[in-house]
């Protein structure tokens, strides 16, 4: 919001600076970086196989855990599945591990519908939750690049939508909706709040939320949560606003009051920058591209 209030004298802004002054806990922290460190839990190891079922036919030798370990460890390395799989194998000798290992068959022929674990510190999460909402676009790859590269093709390029909810506390994303390009982000605010567990304090969004349908979604379902969306330069008080005024009116007369950036820091509304972080975190780790 600042380089947008700023913008027609930004030529002017001198590019801040910051100085590093507790440079060791600095340095320890790159260094940090580089480190690896592997926690293996006993529950994982005793789930590592899946029980016997006693229906007829032969039964998977590892579980959903084990397929979904072989992903995490090749979306975080870049890796195909072939080398994968070797690294998780030494990982499996270097920690005397007795535990058999997918082959990449196996890890590419369980993917698709694969059921993942939920998370220990989401299912340990107790109290109301402050949420905060965006959408980042996906490239799919397939045919049409191999296509645009082989044989100079032009084709329109097909994305996806990620519409993330994540909590502003732990920064940890609590549902996930991917749709069409063509879906709108205010529309997406129902499904992601079906997928969340538990109350939710506060539900907070950019300017493409301030909709009508998402201040009662939000009261449909969580009618002590403060929504904290900033409304439009444009955006007039209800009819009711002087005998029942609506979260959306008090924004107004906050902002009218005090400014959009004394109404950012009375209402919190800085906490979106932490769904940005999120999203940014995600793509470096995983990218920007949509896989099958």
């Amino acid at each position: 919001m600042p380089y947008k209030a700023n913008e027609p004298r930004r030529h002017r802004i001198p590019r801040a600076r910051y100085r590093v002054s507790n440079w060791p806990e600095y340095d320890r922290a790159l260094q940090q970086r580089g480190s690896l460190t592997v926690w293996v839990r006993p529950e994982a190891l005793a789930a590592w196989h899946p029980p016997k079922t006693g229906r007829r036919g032969r039964p998977r030798t590892y579980s959903d855990i084990a397929i979904e370990t072989g992903h995490l460890l090749r979306l975080a390395f870049g890796r195909p599945w072939r080398q994968t799989e070797g690294l998780l194998r030494s990982l499996a000798t270097l920690l005397g591990l007795d535990i058999g290992v997918p082959d990449h068959t196996t890890f590419s022929r369980r993917s698709p519908g694969l059921t993942l674990a939920r998370s220990l510190a989401q299912a340990q999460r107790t109290g109301p939750v402050h949420i905060v909402i965006d959408s980042t676009g996906l490239k799919v790859y397939g045919a049409g690049e191999w296509l645009e590269e082989k044989h100079g093709t032009k084709r329109r390029r097909a994305w996806r939508v990620l519409h993330l909810a994540t909590d502003a506390d732990t920064g940890r994303i609590v549902a996930s909706v991917l749709t069409d390009k063509d879906a709108d982000d205010g529309s997406q605010v129902s499904p992601l709040l079906e997928r969340i567990d538990g109350a939710v304090a506060s539900f907070t969004g950019d300017g493409a939320y301030d909709r009508d349908d998402v201040y009662a979604e939000v009261a449909a379902r969580h009618p002590t949560a403060a929504v904290v969306v900033p409304p439009r330069a444009n955006a007039v008080p209800s009819a009711a606003a002087e005998i029942a005024p609506t979260q959306r009116d008090r924004h107004l007369r906050c902002i009218a009051e005090r400014g959009r950036m004394g109404w950012q820091r009375v209402t919190g509304y800085n906490w979106r920058a932490l769904v940005e972080s999120d999203i940014a975190r995600w793509k470096r780790v995983i990218g920007d591209g949509l896989r099958s």
